[in-house]
C-alpha cells in the first residue's frame, strides 16, 4: 500500500461508494467458461501494475509488501541420497579370517589351545586312579541299572502306558484296545532284539572268561566298557570326573556382554541414548578372533568418543569380570566414535611375550622402522630413529633402562650410526655396550656430568656444522627437503652420518646445580635443531616434573614412552598435557610385575605397548653382532679413544676467587674476562663481558654497574662486587655438604 485510505481527498463520499464502478453483462459472463488461476501469482503482478502507475507517494525507496516465500527444500531427493556404487564398493567379508592372515596370529591362537589342553590333560592324569576307583564302583550298579533300562524298553511300555490309562479314565475301550495292540507290535520285536543282544554279551562273556585273547585286547574292552557302565551306574550329582575350574577361564565376548559393560561405565551419553534407542550401540562387523583373543568393533552413540570409553578403563574390565590386563579399548579407524575392544584369552602379564626379532640375526637401517616392542594381541609394533626424539619415563622397576637400551641396541646393528651414551646412575646398565660406543660415560659424580653437560655444548656445535653441509649438499641437490637422506648417512666424508645419543637418568644433568640450567636449555636447542641433522636424541628419566624435566624439551620430543607412573602429573609430563583425561593412563601399570609395559606415543596412535625384553646375556649377543657388522665397515671405535675432545672442566666461581684483584671489593667484567684468559686460555680466550655475566647468572651473582674515576672523569662499566662472589661460593659450598 502506496497510501493512506484516510487521508482527506483520498476518501469517498457517502452514497458514491459504488460510483465507477462498472457491473459486468451476466449474460455475457455465463457465457463464458470460467478459468482457474493461482491467486497469489495474479495478486504479486496486480499489485507490480498498480506500483507502475504514477503515483505521487511513491518512490524507489518504498518496499511493496508481499506475502513470505518458503524456500526450497534444502533435503536432497531420495533417488540422490545413495549414491550409485558398484557392487565392489560395498565391504565384503574377507575371505580369510583376520586370525589366519598372520603366522603370529595362527601361533598365539595354536599355543594357547595346546597349553589349555595341556593344563586338562595334566589335571586329569593326575586324578587318573582317583577316577578309576569311582569307576569300577559305580560300573557294578551300572550293570543292572542297563538291565533294568533294557528290559523296560522291551516292554514298549514308555509313553503308551499313560495313554491307555487315560483311555480307560474315560472309559474308552476301543482306543486301549488299539493302544495295547500299537504296544503289542512294538514289544515283539524289541524282546527279538534283547534276546540277540543276551545271547551276544554271554558269548562275549565266556570268550572274555576262558578264550585265549591278547591281553591288549582284554584292556581295552575293559576301557570300554567300564566307563560306560560307571556313567549308568553313578547319580546324576556325582560325576566321576573333577571340574578342572569353578569359572570359565575364558569369557566368550557377544554383543550383549559388550553393552552391558559400556553402559557400566557410567557414560551420561551411552545411558541416555540407550535409554531412546536400545539399538544405538552397533557393531559394523562381526565380533571375531583376533590373535589371542577376540576383537569387537563398535560404533559409539552419537556424540559419543571412544576416548570417553578408553578413560574408563577399568570400569569397563570390573562390568565384564575380567582383570584390567586382560581387557584392552583403544580408539579405531573411521571417526572419533568407533571403539576397538579387544579381550584376550588370558591377562596380558600371564602371556609369554615372542623373543626380539633382531635377537639372532638381522640389521637395523635407522632410517627404516626396526621391531621396537608388541601389542596386548601380541603383534610387533615398529619404532623409528632418525628424525625423531625419544623421551622414556617411569618410576624404578617399570623397565625404563632396558626400554631405552634396546632402541640403543638396534641403532648399533647399523655400522653407521656413531653411539655416544650417558647413563648418570652409575650401575653399569650400558656397560655391554661400550666397545661399540664412541663415548661413553657411567656415575654421577661431578666429572662424569662435567663430561656430559660438555657433550651437549659439542652436540650444539656439531649441529652448526652439520647444517653447513646440508646447505653445500642441497645446492649440489643431493639433499632435496635439506634433510639428512640414507645416501649421504652413507657417503664417507659427508660428516652426515647417523650420530644417536643416549643418557639415562637425565634428570641428574639437568638438577646439578653448576651445569644443570644451561645444558637443558642446550639440550632443547640440540631437540629442535638436530632431527633434520641426523642427530637423534634417546632421554630416559625418573623423575619427571618442571624442575628435573624442562617444558621446552617435553613439548619438542616427538616420540614418547610412558611406563609405570606413580600419579597424573607425571603422566601427562612425559605424554603431554591432558593425556591422563583421554584415559592414556600408564599409572595403571604396576612396577616389576609388568615391567616393560606402557603408553607408546608419538609411533601412531597412543596406544599400550609392551617394549622387548632382552637381559644382558642376550644384549651381550647383539654388540657382538654389531662389532662384527661395523668391524667390516671400518666404523668400530677403536678401545679407549674419544673421537671428542673434552671441553676443559672449570669452575668460574673458583677461577675468579683465585685471580680477583688484591684489595678491590668490586671490579669490572672486562679487567675480569684478562685475567681469566691470563689463567685459563684454553677455556676463556675470548671472552667478553656478556659471556661472564651469562656464565655467572646460574650461579646468582648479581652483575650491575660498578663506578670509578679514571684521569679526574667518572666511568661506569658492568662489573661484580667481592661480596657477592663470595657468597655464591659458601652458598654451592653448603648445598654441596647437604648432599
Amino acid at each position: 500500500m502506496t497510501h493512506d485510505p484516510h487521508e482527506p481527498g483520498r476518501r469517498p463520499m457517502p452514497g458514491r461508494e459504488l460510483e465507477g464502478f462498472e457491473w459486468p453483462d451476466r449474460a455475457q459472463e455465463e457465457g463464458a467458461e470460467a478459468e482457474v488461476v493461482p491467486l497469489d501469482s495474479r495478486r504479486r503482478a496486480r499489485h507490480g501494475e498498480e506500483t507502475d502507475t504514477d503515483d505521487d507517494f511513491f518512490d524507489h525507496e518504498t518496499i511493496a509488501v508481499t506475502d513470505s516465500t518458503i524456500g526450497p527444500p534444502v533435503d536432497p531427493p531420495d533417488e540422490d541420497a545413495v549414491p550409485v556404487t558398484t557392487g565392489t564398493a560395498h565391504r565384503r567379508a574377507p575371505i580369510i579370517p583376520a586370525w589366519l592372515r598372520t603366522g603370529q596370529s595362527i601361533r598365539a591362537m595354536i599355543a594357547w589351545q595346546a597349553r589349555d589342553a595341556a593344563y586338562v590333560l595334566g589335571y586329569h592324569s593326575v586324578r587318573s586312579p582317583k577316577y578309576l576307583a569311582k569307576a569300577l564302583w559305580y560300573a557294578v550298579p551300572g550293570v543292572f541299572k542297563s538291565i533294568g533300562r533294557l528290559l523296560h524298553w522291551a516292554t514298549a511300555e514308555e509313553g503308551n502306558w499313560a495313554l491307555r490309562q487315560y483311555a480307560a479314565d474315560r472309559n474308552d475301550p476301543e482306543t486301549w484296545l488299539k493302544l495295547d495292540k500299537q504296544r503289542q507290535r512294538q514289544s515283539r520285536w524289541r524282546w527279538s532284539v534283547v534276546l540277540a543282544l543276551a545271547i551276544v554279551a554271554l558269548v562275549g562273556l565266556l570268550a572274555f572268561l576262558v578264550a585265549d585273547i591278547p591281553g591288549w585286547l582284554r584292556l581295552g574292552t575293559l576301557v570300554l566298557i567300564v566307563p560306560l557302565l560307571a556313567r549308568a551306574g553313578r547319580p546324576t550329582d556325582r560325576p566321576i570326573t573333577d571340574r578342572v575350574s569353578e569359572a570359565p577361564r575364558y569369557r566368550k565376548l557377544t554383543a550383549e556382554l559388550v553393552r552391558r559393560a559400556l553402559l557400566a561405565c557410567g557414560i551420561s551419553g551411552i545411558t541416555q541414548a540407550v535409554s531412546r534407542d536400545p539399538n544405538a550401540i552397533s557393531f559394523p562387523q562381526e565380533i571375531h578372533r583376533d590373535g589371542p583373543g577376540h576383537l569387537a568393533i563398535i560404533d559409539l552413540p552419537f556424540g559419543v568418543e571412544a576416548a570417553e570409553v578408553v578413560a574408563r578403563r577399568g570400569r569397563l574390565a570390573s562390568a565384564m569380570r575380567l582383570p584390567l590386563d586382560q581387557v584392552w579399548p583403544e580408539p579405531a579407524a573411521g571417526h572419533p566414535g568407533r571403539l576397538a575392544l579387544w579381550v584376550g584369552y588370558e591377562p596380558a602379564s600371564q602371556m609369554k611375550q615372542p623373543p626380539w626379532p633382531l635377537l639372532r640375526d638381522g640389521q637395523v637401517d635407522v632410517f627404516k622402522p626396526f621391531p621396537f616392542a608388541t601389542t596386548p594381541r601380541m603383534e610387533t609394533v615398529n619404532a623409528e630413529l632418525v628424525f625423531r626424539n625419544w623421551l622414556v619415563g617411569g618410576q624404578p622397576g617399570s623397565g625404563k633402562t632396558f626400554g631405552l637400551r634396546l632402541a640403543v641396541l638396534a641403532a648399533a646393528l647399523d655400522p653407521r650410526a656413531e653411539l655416544r651414551i650417558y647413563e648418570l646412575k652409575g650401575v653399569g646398565d650400558f656397560k655391554v655396550l661400550e666397545p661399540v660406543c664412541t663415548e661413553y660415560g657411567n656415575g654421577f659424580d661431578d666429572e662424569t656430568i662435567a663430561r656430559c653437560a660438555a657433550m651437549f655444548a659439542w652436540l650444539y656445535k656439531e649441529c652448526e656444522r652439520r647444517s653447513k653441509r646440508i646447505a653445500h649438499y642441497h645446492a649440489l641437490g643431493k639433499a632435496p627437503e635439506n634433510k639428512v637422506t640414507p645416501e649421504l648417512a652413507s657417503l664417507k666424508g659427508s660428516g652426515l652420518h647417523p650420530l644417536i645419543v643416549a643418557v639415562d637418568e637425565i634428570q641428574e644433568l639437568f638438577l646439578h646445580p653448576q651445569y644443570g640450567k644451561e645444558a637443558g636449555e642446550i639440550c632443547e636447542k640440540v631437540i629442535k635443531l638436530g632431527r633434520a641433522l641426523g642427530v637423534i636424541l634417546l632421554l630416559g628419566t625418573q623423575i619427571p616434573d618442571k624442575d628435573s624435566l624442562p617444558t621446552g624439551i617435553t613439548r619438542n620430543v616427538n616420540t614418547r614412552y610412558c611406563m609405570s607412573v606413580a600419579d597424573q602429573t607425571a603422566n601427562d609430563m612425559i605424554l603431554g598435557t591432558s593425556m591422563y583425561k583421554q584415559g592414556y593412563r600408564a599409572t595403571v601399570f604396576q612396577p616389576v610385575v609388568e615391567a616393560g609395559w606402557g603408553i607408546l606415543a608419538g609411533l601412531g596412535k597412543p596406544a599400550a605397548r609392551r617394549s622387548y625384553y632382552l637381559d644382558t646375556n642376550d644384549a651381550d649377543k647383539v654388540v657382538t653382532r654389531a662389532k662384527q657388522l661395523r668391524g667390516l665397515a671400518g666404523t668400530l671405535p677403536e678401545p679407549g679413544t674419544q673421537a671428542r675432545e673434552d671441553a676443559p672442566v672449570f669452575d668460574v666461581l673458583a677461577d675468579l676467587a683465585e685471580v680477583w684483584p688484591a684489595g678491590e671489593n668490586a671490579a669490572w667484567n672486562e679487567a675480569l674476562c684478562t685475567r681469566l684468559t691470563e689463567l685459563r686460555p684454553d677455556v676463556y680466550t675470548g671472552w667478553k663481558s656478556e659471556q661472564l655475566t651469562s656464565a655467572l647468572k646460574p650461579h646468582g651473582v648479581r652483575v650491575g654497574d660498578i663506578g670509578r674515576r679514571i684521569d679526574g672523569k667518572p666511568v661506569t662499566r658492568r662489573g661484580i662486587r667481592l661480596d657477592d662472589l663470595t657468597e655464591a661460593i659458601a652458598e654451592r659450598n653448603r648445598q654441596k655438604r647437604s648432599g
